[in-house]
């Protein structure tokens, strides 16, 4: 098998948007959104050694990243981990130029980490925003690039507190019966979203839950397998993906944008999370921590993304349907985690973050059955 659905993505996203941060949706900004569509011209990039796709990652960042190695609109004391995701490029952009500027950009990025705001069991907030708080999607935005900063500047050394914040997260938001991961956590109990008691948001949303097993295999990939918490993150890994697997939707093979209640009214089949799962899912076996049972649940996902999402138009592009464009908890929208805000989020077409996902699901996957 050839990677034609990863080409054909990758493709259109540079007709369509050749300077990423010139999207509506992104504003200009040093948007987590960019990096997780460029993590997957990354990817295709080490697959078939083209060149445009190393070139589009530079040109995207370069926009943003100054000579002396200041970031374009990044403020390291808004201690946002979100802010951290686009420096997972730094590296190969680094390794491959040998630019300094590259090099200045990723440490200063880890020094936010550094400073940045913790729960009592030292566990990344996940903006200084949202004070005590553990979100899943924040796994994703700095486990990935915080270790790969240790591996390739600190020799190593610290990655323990890298583990440490998949272990907190997890021990605050599975639940003990679906052995779903619950959203976000409120070590301190008051935000308007959260159960008085366990401090939990009060649903299973699938994006969430995506970008937790995509930090997951992020990590396992790179973390030496002689560490400690090697074998722990493993089981992590299978179990939260076992308990998706018990929802992912018998006709289409994907899943519901929350999860555990796909017949409700208003749910829906959502693009970005079901790519996010196939993406960890085929490269949890390609990196050999996941065995092959689960290529069954794996194709049936994938011809899923293919037939309940994709539209090709005549011209060849590819578009991507039915992303939730964002959710998130508390701020000033008042977002309250109840099922009626899940699935009241705008639905959109070639949403970054699906778009992004899935370009990395179709690498994958291609590779694997290639």
């Amino acid at each position: 098998m050839t990677l034609q659905w990863a080409i054909k993505i990758a493709d259109s996203i540079m007709e369509r948007t050749p300077l990423l941060h010139e999207n509506k949706g992104s504003h200009g900004k040093w948007s987590y959104e960019n990096g997780v569509v460029l993590k997957g011209f990354e990817l295709l990039w080490k697959q078939t050694g083209d060149y445009k796709y190393f070139q589009f990652i530079e040109e995207n960042m370069d926009y943003f990243i100054h000579e002396e190695g200041n970031i374009r609109g990044y403020q390291l004391d808004e201690y946002n981990i979100d802010h951290v995701n686009n420096g997972k490029l730094l590296f190969s952009l680094y390794n491959e130029t040998k630019q300094e500027k590259y090099k200045k950009a990723a440490t200063l990025l880890r020094e936010q980490l550094t400073t940045h705001p913790r729960t009592s069991e030292g566990a990344f907030w996940h903006k200084k925003i949202y004070p005590y708080q553990i979100w899943l999607d924040g796994l994703y935005m700095g486990a990935p690039f915080y270790l790969e900063y240790l591996l390739t500047f600190e020799d190593g050394q610290g990655i323990d507190d890298v583990t440490k914040q998949f272990v907190i997260c997890e021990k605050h938001t599975k639940d003990s019966q679906t052995s779903l991961l619950y959203h976000a956590w409120d070590e301190k109990r008051v935000q308007p979203w959260c159960d008085s008691e366990t401090g939990l948001s009060a649903n299973f949303w699938a994006r969430s839950m995506g970008w937790f097993v995509m930090a997951l295999v992020d990590v396992l990939e790179i973390i030496p397998t002689e560490h400690a918490d090697y074998h722990e993150l493993v089981r992590m890994l299978n179990d939260a993906l076992t308990a998706m697997k018990n929802y992912q939707d018998s006709e289409t093979g994907v899943w519901y944008q929350v999860v555990n209640l796909g017949g409700s009214k208003g749910n829906y089949l959502e693009a970005s999370a079901s790519s996010m799962i196939v993406y960890a899912i085929a490269k949890g076996i390609r990196i050999g921590v996941l065995d092959m049972n689960w290529s069954e649940v794996l194709d049936r996902a994938f011809n899923g993304l293919i037939t309940e999402f994709v539209l090709e138009t005549k011209e060849g592009q590819v578009n991507l349907n039915k992303n939730c464009q964002v959710a998130g908890l508390g701020g000033p929208q008042g977002r309250d985690g109840s099922y009626a805000y899940y699935i009241s989020e705008p639905i959109i077409t070639n949403d970054f973050k699906g778009l992004g996902a899935f370009l990395q699901a179709c690498t994958e996957y291609e590779v694997l059955r290639s």
